[in-house]
């Protein structure tokens, strides 16, 4: 099965039709709106179409989507706050009644067009409608209409308190801002220095956004279980204003593999081995923990000061993902895409083993397997003919590569999942293991991180930038200014922050 031009064509179209209202059975349809204002990020991430798809959700003749609800807005139906991060609240696009994700099914009133929520949140026996009785349903609580109307996130100012809680004083006062480190669909990366620890971190900051609020939530459930792993990148701690999420993560200053490749050319025999075989025991921990990453590539492959690999960017990442259980998300880097992704099939941990592929062929010859070029000119259509070869044509391994070299690259990238090395079910990681290509590595001492690395990363000056893209480190450090107000403020701390950080 192969993409057809028709089907690329119905993805590059865009509308604003909105889908009918449906009553009865809820029905979940995406619809497409006009793009957002460009901006300087990475535009090779394809899960950046998801800013123009946007979930609606149909249920009753209400056309409900995900939003993003202050703690003063109550659900119409259990009359319980929709507010708070990670909770799922639904607000109609016509009528403007606000409800849990778990109730917009019961919501018992159909929806009137281009009227006020109240109509649809009455008590039932002043509504004449025909229900079945067989369904259980839920009537909205009259209680429920005192703060219905959805207060914007950017207009909320904390003043101190949150159901009996005190909000953090820490913030984002307590850190110098120093470098720019990188950017990416998610947003950008900034070297902070803690004022009172003179400690050095890595902080994400990422805007918040409807769609991505789940995945901020996965993502920060991820960086808390890969503190204790020695190759994946950790959690210190989060901080949330109302307009953006800041990840505390480790600085890890040696810089990713892109850059060092880019010094390199291409990889040694014995460094393709070694940071291969981290990164395997990396994804072999997430699959364990039932995770899935979906974005592995050079970019987010760090190297530490010693000169170990360490794993980062968990925005893709699809958690509670069980041994034999699949998933169906279009996302990841385009050169790095599984051809099960891209014909649009359920996909299980295969995909992270392709991306290890992708990855080690990369750094034995310097260039993916399908490389997509950087003109803009015909871009979608160079795109499409490159996601074709990669369904149809087999990789081009280099005749120069070992015997050992080329026989895990073509068992890393087979096409098909089932025969691809890592994906038995039983065997899995022990057939990556017993690999001739690793005949010389002593997994036991890698696992506990006593490997001496084949290389060790150049620091110097006091920042330790020597080796991000000066394209990056070069930029001037700018806040916007709703984040430069509340950097004088109290902001509330999302749920995570060690001791280790504030001593």
């Amino acid at each position: 099965m192969c993409l057809d031009q028709s089907s690329w064509d119905c993805l590059q179209k865009d509308t604003e039709a909105l889908p009918p209202s449906f009553p009865e059975a809820p029905q979940v349809f995406w619809v497409q709106q006009q793009p957002k204002t460009p901006s300087p990020e990475d535009k090779s991430i394809c899960c950046r179409a998801s800013g123009h798809l946007r979930k609606v959700h149909c249920a009753n003749g209400h056309t409900f989507r995900s939003k993003r609800f202050s703690k003063h807005a109550n659900c119409a139906v259990c009359s319980d706050p929709t507010g708070g991060f990670g909770c799922k609240a639904y607000k109609c696009m016509h009528c403007k009644i606000l409800v849990h994700k778990k109730c917009h099914a019961l919501v018992r009133v159909p929806c009137k067009h281009h009227t006020l929520h109240d109509e649809c949140t009455m008590p039932i026996n002043q509504v004449s409608m025909a229900l079945d009785p067989k369904q259980e349903v839920v009537s909205p609580n009259p209680k429920s209409h005192v703060g219905m109307q959805a207060i914007d996130d950017e207009n909320e100012t904390n003043t101190g308190e949150e159901n009996g809680r005190p909000l953090c004083s820490s913030a984002l006062k307590d850190f110098d801002f120093l470098r720019v480190l990188g950017r990416g669909s998610y947003g950008k990366v900034l070297l902070a220095r803690h004022k009172t620890t003179d400690h050095l971190y890595a902080m994400k900051v990422v805007r918040k956004d409807d769609e991505n609020l789940i995945r901020l939530q996965v993502e920060k459930q991820i960086l808390e279980k890969s503190l204790n792993h020695p190759y994946l990148v950790g959690l210190h701690s989060c901080i949330e204003t109302p307009t953006r999420f800041f990840f505390i993560l480790d600085y890890i200053s040696g810089g990713d593999l892109t850059y060092h490749l880019q010094q390199f050319g291409i990889f040694p025999k014995a460094h393709v081995r070694f940071y291969s075989g981290e990164i395997s025991l990396a994804i072999k921990f997430l699959h364990e923990h039932e995770i899935l990453h979906r974005d592995l590539k050079l970019e987010n492959l760090l190297l530490d000061v010693d000169g170990h690999i360490k794993i980062t960017d968990y925005n893709l990442c699809k958690a509670g993902l069980k041994a034999g259980e699949k998933t169906n998300t279009f996302c990841g880097t385009l050169s790095y895409l599984a051809p099960e992704i891209i014909r649009g099939k359920s996909y299980g941990f295969s995909v992270d083993w392709w991306n290890l592929g992708t990855v080690m062929f990369e750094m034995m010859v310097g260039e993916p397997p399908y490389p997509f070029a950087d003109s803009p000119k015909n871009s979608d259509l160079n795109t499409y003919k490159v996601l074709q070869s990669m369904l149809e044509r087999e990789v081009n391994i280099p005749n120069h590569l070992s015997v050992e070299a080329r026989s895990i690259l073509k068992g890393l990238l087979k096409k098909e999942p089932e025969v691809r090395l890592g994906c038995h079910p039983q065997r899995g990681f022990i057939d990556i293991k017993e690999h001739p290509f690793f005949n010389n590595l002593d997994w036991n001492m890698m696992g506990k991180k006593q490997v001496p690395p084949p290389f060790k990363t150049s620091i110097g000056t006091e920042f330790r930038i020597e080796n991000f893209d000066p394209e990056f480190t070069n930029e001037p450090v700018q806040l916007t200014p709703d984040d430069s107000y509340f950097m004088n403020n109290a902001l509330l701390d999302f749920g995570f922050w060690l001791t280790k950080l504030l001593f």
